[in-house]
């Protein structure tokens, strides 16, 4: 969830080669010769594998409608109701970075490399160098399509009744959770291709989390990052256990000068594991030191699990989110348990793997193929309509961060990366 959906004025809410080769046939059903009788009819493909083969073609091809061979970033929302962009004008070209990280690692799984580095490379390009003048800053989101600006710019749009230009507070803002899964898809392009510039983009990356969200307050940990313009950022000085999350493997990975941040995010996710005895809490307050029990994270439950040497008494809170989250045939974004969020629930069908419940895996994997558009991404959410119990930004006066039933970039990614067994936190599929 490290993504939110904010509009200023309507919100909408060898070795190698031969693992490639083996994904290609599983994924794109490249044909072999069989021996023995052919069947009267094809076989129907087990849930995972159909999964696998509709999200990654969706995928490769929603790269391949961008023309040439440059970076780029993907749109993150379609329409509603037909393939093509939305009309809300602050979604209609919004690509979220967080959206495009889990793209770049689903086309990974795929083993679609080629297609995952013309995200990367934009990406790259953008941890370069910041509008801002910023090195090692991201924005939320930028514009999709191709990337010939340099800066990249955030995204914006033309706002036909103002007559201006305009930009959202937390798209042009930075989420540490965003940071830390950009820089994730960083290093998995690294450990992919060999080349050691995806991993310094990723360790740049790291430093401005330790440089400007760090806080030793209460738990310790990292806080939210920065929302608003370039006149008059405003920290968010709560703390989220998904970024932590995030941030353990983030550092867990470049190690060396990040193993003090790696211990301080462990240490974090230790205190709120405490604190909620068998669930993680969903963070702190805005003093970064109270414990917030206002509401539940899905992700907050799911994505500790996915975490190198995650300890098994953790593993209740996979219980605890069939109990408090689950809903309509998945799992709901909080606890009020009013539907199907459809990336948490590919979430917890990786989670499911990573315990070792295939069976149960295999039965959201059927419920996630009921959720795909007509343009092939799949759709947020099972519902119209999805709260989730948060707030968009400090300036909210109510629990204003909504998911809308909109075909999502993310939510296809994360389904991807399930039905294939990849773990985006450590470049790995599933054992």
């Amino acid at each position: 969830m490290s993504k939110r959906i904010c509009v200023k004025r309507v919100l909408p809410r060898g070795g190698e080669r031969f693992r490639s080769a083996v994904l290609a046939a599983v994924v794109f059903g490249i044909s072999a010769v069989m021996t023995g009788p052919i069947s009267a009819a094809p076989a129907v493909p087990a849930p995972a594998k159909e999964l696998a083969q509709k999200t990654c073609a969706t995928l490769v091809s929603r790269v391949d409608e961008v023309s040439g061979r440059g970076p780029l970033f993907l749109r993150s929302y379609d329409n509603s109701y037909a393939p093509g962009p939305t009309s809300e004008p602050a979604l209609s070209n919004a690509a979220f970075t967080y959206d495009n990280a889990l793209a770049i690692m689903a086309l990974t799984a795929c083993g679609r490399q080629d297609r995952a580095l013309r995200i990367g490379e934009a990406l790259l390009d953008a941890v370069s160098l910041d509008r801002a003048g910023w090195k090692g800053r991201l924005r939320n989101t930028y514009r999709a399509g191709a990337q010939k600006q340099r800066p990249i710019p955030p995204n914006g749009w033309w706002d036909a009744v103002g007559n201006h230009w305009g930009e959202d507070p937390y798209q042009v803002g930075t989420a540490t959770g965003n940071v830390a899964w950009a820089g994730l898809a960083l290093l998995t392009l690294a450990e992919s291709t060999g080349e050691t510039r995806f991993r310094d983009g990723a360790a740049e990356l790291a430093r401005w989390v330790v440089e400007h969200t760090r806080d030793p307050r209460g738990p310790g940990g990292f806080n939210g990052g920065l929302q608003g313009f370039d006149d008059a950022p405003q920290p968010l000085t709560w703390k989220s256990t998904e970024h932590n999350t995030d941030l353990v493997a983030l550092f867990g990975w470049l190690s060396g000068d990040f193993a003090g941040p790696e211990r301080e995010a462990r240490a974090f996710l230790d205190t709120l594991w405490t604190a909620g005895g068998d669930h993680f809490p969903i963070g702190t307050g805005p003093d970064g030191v109270t414990v917030s029990a206002s509401t539940s994270g899905l992700d907050a439950q799911l994505w500790p699990l996915l975490l190198p040497k995650s300890p098994e008494p953790w593993r209740a809170a996979l219980s605890y989110a069939e109990r408090a989250h689950g809903a309509d045939g998945g799992f709901d974004f909080n606890d009020d348990r009013d539907g199907m969020w459809v990336e948490g629930t590919a979430q917890a069908a990786l989670a499911y793997r990573v315990v070792g419940r295939r069976a149960d895996a295999d039965r959201l994997f059927g419920e996630l193929l009921k959720e795909i558009s007509p343009g092939g991404y799949l759709y947020a959410t099972r519902p119209q309509l999805l709260s989730t119990g948060l707030a968009i930004g400090p300036d909210s006066k109510t629990d204003d961060f909504l998911y809308y039933r909109r075909p999502h970039l993310g939510a296809t990614a994360w389904a991807a990366l399930a039905a294939l067994g990849w773990n985006p936190f450590t470049g790995k599929t599933v054992p």
